[in-house]
């Protein structure tokens, strides 16, 4: 994994709803409600149940707003209670699409 100091947008710490839809590891549709561990203007961590596969593409939709964004898995964490981490990174930057009031600087769109 890339550390902070080569990160595209600084991560924050944020429990955000959302839903994910795709096609899950084994070619079935689905979609999850459940949470983000961290945000940030390229993407997030969530917590997902369904497994999915490295590269694969999914649509995050955030439920306080309706906003929809396409995604790629692109990176895998252990399992815990039978969630696994997920990075989900935005195909564009979407730092609009988190309800964060104050949004670190980096993520202004250029």
């Amino acid at each position: 994994m890339a550390q902070p100091e080569n990160r595209r947008s600084e991560r924050v710490l944020a429990d955000v709803p959302v839903a994910i839809r795709g096609e899950s590891a084994d070619n079935r549709p689905f979609q999850e409600e459940t949470f983000t561990v961290t945000v940030s203007a390229h993407g997030a961590l969530v917590m997902l149940g369904t497994k999915v596969a490295i590269g694969q593409k999914v649509t995050l939709m955030n439920p306080q707003n309706w906003d929809e964004r396409e995604g790629r898995v692109s990176y895998m964490g252990r399992e815990h209670a039978g969630l696994a981490q997920v990075a989900i990174e935005f195909l564009r930057p979407a730092p609009e699409f988190w309800p964060i009031s104050s949004p670190p600087a980096g993520w202004k769109s250029k």
